[in-house]
């Protein structure tokens, strides 16, 4: 999967990088989500294959604190991603005669920075907080890797602000970005009903298809997670490390997988860089 998830990604990140005619939004929103999905399989996989491959179970506190910072911060990155690719289907879809002029290069970058500065402020104070913690506890994570509500647990100190301010930061990132990505839809489907063409709805439908693909990848195992934790019966752990991880390595792997399928340019450009004839 790691093997998958590294070659699949940095192949759309090539492939856009190379091809002057897919430097459209679409496209490099993909490559942004691509870039994620690197950075987020970088810090997960390796992790898992060293206590699987190596029975290498031991993580000294700094390597688990950084691990923390960089999964939450490509997480973040991610739903931020997707959330801008949801707005760009609004603009292509409702507004298709100004979408070129909004969605300029320098208005993509502008996003992308205002991106990864949203997540930077949200996710540097967390590793900050934990330094304040006393661990004198048994330091078993119930995790494959370090992630912050499983790293306070362990503390024997007050982690009421720890607890608040992941709960916020959660709430203000990840949350917040499934609200806009769910009020996109809407806009979205209320334009697609107003279409006279039946042909035409099925038509700004299809080009959302891989989008949708992406935001259910990302956000079922997490809310399904979530859930289970606040509402749902006491499960076994393995349950919810299962899930955990489903949310953590499928839309990496997935990801380039459901874009090569369901986009044509995207499929031939791929095609073109590896069968080009001399």
């Amino acid at each position: 999967m790691f093997l998958i998830t590294l070659v699949g990604n940095a192949t759309i990140i090539t492939v856009i990088w190379r091809e002057q005619t897919l430097h459209v939004p679409m496209y490099l929103f993909l490559a942004m989500l691509a870039a994620s999905d690197l950075g987020l399989s970088l810090f997960t996989f390796p992790t898992m294959l060293r206590i699987f491959w190596l029975d290498a179970r031991e993580l000294t506190f700094p390597a688990c604190f950084t691990q923390m910072f960089f999964i939450h911060t490509f997480q973040d990155i991610e739903s931020a991603i997707i959330l801008a690719m949801a707005f760009d289907r609004y603009m292509a879809i409702s507004h298709p005669l100004h979408y070129s002029s909004i969605l300029t290069h320098r208005v993509i970058f502008k996003i992308g920075l205002t991106i990864v500065i949203r997540t930077l402020i949200v996710q540097v104070p967390l590793p900050i907080l934990l330094k304040r913690l006393c661990f004198c506890r048994s330091n078993v994570l119930s995790h494959s890797y370090c992630l912050h509500p499983d790293i306070i647990k362990l503390s024997c100190s007050n982690t009421r602000i720890n607890s608040i301010f992941g709960l916020f930061v959660v709430l203000s990132t990840m949350g917040l970005d499934f609200l806009l990505i769910l009020l996109s839809y809407v806009l979205i489907l209320k334009t697609v009903l107003s279409i006279t063409s039946h042909g035409g709805r099925l038509k700004a439908l299809n080009t959302c298809i891989s989008h949708l693909c992406a935001v259910v990848l990302f956000f079922t195992p997490m809310i399904c997670l979530s859930m289970l934790h606040r509402f749902g019966p006491r499960l076994p752990s393995h349950v919810y490390v299962t899930m955990a991880n489903m949310h953590f390595l499928i839309p990496p792997v997935m990801n380039p997988m459901v874009y090569v399928v369901k986009t044509k340019q995207i499929r031939d450009k791929i095609l073109k860089l590896f069968f080009q004839k001399d």
